[in-house]
């Protein structure tokens, strides 16, 4: 067994995709489209979803918010220098909302991302 995929419900998938994969380096690896159910679904990721886990995009056509809730967290990455993710992700626009440094109590280097629907996204620095 093994994890496959976690889904956003986003409101603009263009500009959810454009954040994933300009922004944090992914790949699309596939689209499909309901017309009867008016919804299209996206996967991006890291690599083939035959290995790794993948984010799956869902687009509501007809819907133009969603409420986060208070039950999501985040997702997390690692990334080899946060650092360098980081100013790399203010320069392609993204919103870093916590600055890379320690997690608090804890040694290990972590920041925060939001999407564009306001998903938060926890960057890890890789451990040696």
């Amino acid at each position: 067994m093994r994890l496959l995929h976690t889904m956003l419900r986003v409101t603009n998938l263009e500009k959810s995709i454009a954040f994933y994969t300009h922004v944090l380096g992914m790949k699309e690896l596939r689209r499909s489209e309901n017309e009867e159910y008016r919804y299209t679904l996206a996967f991006i990721g890291y690599g083939d979803e035959k290995d790794t886990t993948v984010l799956e995009l869902t687009y509501n056509w007809d819907q133009s918010s969603y409420s986060l809730g208070d039950a999501y967290g985040h997702i997390a990455i690692e990334f080899e220098d946060i650092y360098k993710a980081c100013d790399d992700i203010k320069a392609a626009g993204g919103n870093i909302s916590r600055e890379p440094g320690p997690v608090k109590g804890g040694t290990t280097q972590i920041a925060f991302v939001k999407d564009p629907d306001g998903y938060a996204i926890e960057l890890i620095q890789k451990k040696s």
